[in-house]
């Protein structure tokens, strides 16, 4: 065959042998793709309680998903309109192990892909309960005082660091705020200031499934907004005798009182002082009327200065029984002479009107009296100094 046949039959074109009459090469053909299918969390290690099961494809869709527990339970999901992902509609929890399995259909036809999940198994669950100072638990849309300030009570220590940083709290208008730790189950937040009046504040607790200490794990997941009402902040003067109220403000009533006579005494082998400590208390609860027993605090009922009677309108503001109340028989030292054992006596038409007026995280300011500072275990976190404040924080 000569030279010019053979380029005839063959062609040649820059250098590239073209056979046939425009046909495809055999090996520029691409074979079908089979379907990939990919698990969410990646198999092979313990999976997070919080993790949300998926499943996706690739070149393909899905025909079934089944991601069923050690008991035979399956978890519920749903699968995306166009059949190339799945998600389960409940996250994978504790303690669990799971087998899942999906089917898909692809170019190269159908396909099965099946993995398995166990997931944490916590040697204990801890809880926390979000409280106002009053140690009640917060309720949805509650209202509270501009000294109001915010509570975690844990039911059991942990790791004061990594339970920090699951509790958020938001406030409209932003304040900033921060935790202080009592100990490694209290946590209280607070601003630098007060509250302005109408401020929302919404606090998460975001536990579940986040290692809290050594195989301690949060129980659930919390989130509650409450509400802050108008400014009332009374203040207590030693010096002037007198309790001055203010309503956003403004000067609402002046009301004479009678504070802790002062002093120490030791009874029983225990030293008791009758000062109205000094320092910023917040209204913790109102009761009418109250039954007051001096040996709830080591006085015992029938001592010299023992006492127990009924009183009315009662305003606590301290979680060792400081009082601002009715006591009718003091009125003659209301205005002029500290005489109580650390209440602050009022009369019965004041202490009727106060009792009215307050609500849980209203301000009372004591000054000018002695004996020591209020400690915040009394109810004393506004008088803590900012800067102290913040160093109280397991994150500063």
């Amino acid at each position: 065959m000569g030279v010019r046949r053979r380029e005839l039959l063959l062609g040649i074109a820059g250098g590239v042998v073209l056979a046939g009459c425009g046909r495809d090469h055999p090996q520029a053909r691409k074979p079908p793709a089979p379907a990939v299918i990919r698990f969410d969390p990646a198999p092979g290690a313990l999976a997070s309680p919080r993790a949300t099961g998926a499943v996706t494809v690739t070149g393909g869709t899905l025909t079934t998903v089944e991601w069923i527990d050690e008991t035979g339970r399956a978890l519920p999901g749903s699968l995306t309109p166009d059949r190339r992902g799945w998600t389960a509609t409940e996250p994978l929890g504790y303690g669990h192990t799971y087998t899942a399995k999906a089917v898909a259909h692809g170019e190269t036809g159908e396909i099965i892909a099946t993995t398995t999940y166990p997931t944490v198994a916590p040697d204990q669950l801890v809880d926390v309960s979000l409280r106002s100072a009053n140690q009640n638990e917060l309720a949805e849309n509650d209202t509270y005082g501009v000294g109001f300030v915010l509570v975690a009570h844990f039911d059991q220590a942990i790791d004061k660091a990594a339970a920090e940083n699951c509790l958020r709290v938001v406030t409209e208008p932003a304040t900033t705020g921060s935790w202080f730790w009592l100990d490694d189950r209290n946590a209280h937040w607070r601003p630098e200031h007060y509250h302005a009046p109408g401020t929302r504040i919404t606090v998460s607790a975001n536990l579940f499934g986040i290692e809290l200490g050594d195989g301690v794990y949060g129980a659930r997941d919390q989130r509650v907004s409450v509400t802050i009402g108008a400014a009332h902040v009374a203040i207590a003067d030693d010096d002037t005798k007198q309790i001055q109220v203010f309503d956003n403000g403004n000067l609402v009533r002046t009301m004479p009182t009678s504070m802790g006579r002062g002093g120490t005494a030791v009874i029983g082998g225990r030293l008791l002082s009758f000062w109205t400590r000094p320092g910023v208390y917040t209204v913790l609860d109102r009761k009418d009327p109250v039954i007051m027993d001096s040996a709830t605090y080591g006085l015992p009922t029938n001592s010299r200065m023992g006492y127990r009677t009924s009183i009315n309108h009662a305003v606590r503001i301290s979680h060792d029984g400081i009082y601002v109340h009715e006591l009718a028989e003091s009125v003659w030292a209301q205005g002029n002479t500290d005489i109580s054992h650390g209440c602050l006596n009022i009369s019965p038409a004041d202490a009727a009107w106060f009792y009215d007026f307050v609500v849980s995280g209203d301000v009372v300011e004591v000054r000018n009296t002695g004996g020591d500072p209020l400690d915040i275990w009394q109810n004393g976190d506004w008088s803590i100094p900012w800067a102290d404040w913040r160093h109280g924080s397991a994150r500063s």
